[in-house]
């Protein structure tokens, strides 16, 4: 016999018991909370961050067997144990979540396994924390973030990037929280704004330049980042960048089968410019060679070596120093004053384009 309290027992969910759908909230037009209990009414005992692994029965037609496993970061808070929910986002191809999105209802019962994931702010305490999430990589910030609101102590700065405002995931319990937690800043920033409505915070891709404004002591902070792949590299290179000590980086993405342990963790093999590391700029129409540190930029290099590149801030932001790579591998780490397409001509800013290696630019 379990010793009860209330209604629910004294004793932590395993894995053993299904869990039952309590609710299906509506976040966005494309993203829904479904929530879980313990028919026992055991608690959930787990680390905000971590995911579960949901046992769903799909349509045998398109899973032979009918049955496939797919991990959801748990988007609540270990601090309210009676339930526990996980958000996830609308997607074309999947097809647990679409599952989940044409057929769970209340009051069904599905297998569940863990919870597990070493994605988690308790693995790594700090004074200062910089959250920075997109999409549907928000869940395990929300997650630690009212692990935080509900102990009411905590210095958060939260960084979150969306398609349009009405993308945002969390955004009016978020603000709620702002109003109870002087130790939490929220900054989003959108690459478009809905039609006919206005939008007064940041627009466009996250940079170098708006992570200093968002998080002026970002360098204090240790930093947990999740999203899509593509955007988790460009923090990366980001905070590489701005010097930012990477042993205090955490990472996961919302896809995949998620991280359990610290050895499944992948490598993340960027490009971090090597100060004794040798390279060499040729500015082709001058006829000038200069040696150089992978640390050096173009720009540095040229005025260097006495030639003129035109340039106006320095910060990959203007455009202004736009030149032609002819040859050689160049890093570089702008903040919007290039097109995709120029960078696929060849082009490249000279003031934030460090050689790797020997380069030959049109100069």
């Amino acid at each position: 016999m379990k010793p009860k309290s209330g209604n629910w027992t004294a004793t932590p969910w395993d894995d053993a018991e299904l869990l039952e759908c309590t609710a299906v909230v509506v976040e966005t037009s494309d993203t829904y909370t479904f929530a879980f209990r313990a028919p026992s009414g055991a608690w959930f005992d787990y680390q905000p961050g971590q995911f579960v692994t949901l046992d769903l029965p799909v349509d045998p037609k398109n899973v032979p067997g009918g049955n496939v496993q797919r991990t959801y970061t748990i988007s609540s808070s270990p601090s309210r144990p009676l339930s526990i929910s996980v958000t996830v986002k609308a997607q074309t191809e999947s097809i647990g979540t679409r599952w989940m999105l044409d057929h769970l209802k209340p009051g069904m019962k599905l297998k569940a396994y863990g919870p597990a994931g070493i994605f988690t702010s308790q693995r790594h305490k700090a004074d200062k924390y910089l959250f920075i999430s997109a999409g549907s990589g928000i869940t395990p910030m929300m997650s630690m973030t009212t692990w935080a609101w509900d102990f009411g102590a905590a210095d958060i700065t939260f960084v979150h990037a969306a398609r349009r405002p009405s993308d945002i995931i969390f955004r009016e319990r978020l603000e709620n929280f702002v109003k109870r937690m002087p130790g939490l800043e929220l900054r989003f920033v959108v690459e478009e704004p809905d039609p006919l409505r206005a939008w007064y915070g940041y627009q466009g891709r996250l940079n170098q330049i708006m992570l200093g404004l968002m998080a002026p002591d970002y360098l204090e902070r240790e930093v947990f980042c999740c999203g899509p792949e593509p955007f988790m590299q460009a923090v990366r290179e980001m905070l590489i960048a701005l010097g930012y000590d990477m042993d205090r980086y955490h990472q996961e993405s919302f896809g995949g089968e998620g991280v359990k342990t610290e050895a499944e963790a992948p490598v993340l093999d960027d490009v971090i410019p090597d100060e004794d590391t040798g390279a060499e700029v040729t500015f082709a129409a001058s006829g000038v060679s200069a040696r150089c540190t992978q640390t050096d930029t173009v720009l540095a290099v040229a005025k260097g070596a006495g030639l003129n590149i035109p340039s106006g801030c320095t910060f990959g932001l203007c455009g202004t120093c736009k030149v032609k790579k002819l040859s050689g591998e160049v890093h570089m780490v702008h903040n919007g004053g290039i097109t995709d397409e120029d960078i696929e001509d060849g082009y490249i800013l000279a003031c934030c384009s460090n050689p790797m290696g020997k380069v030959t630019v049109e100069v």
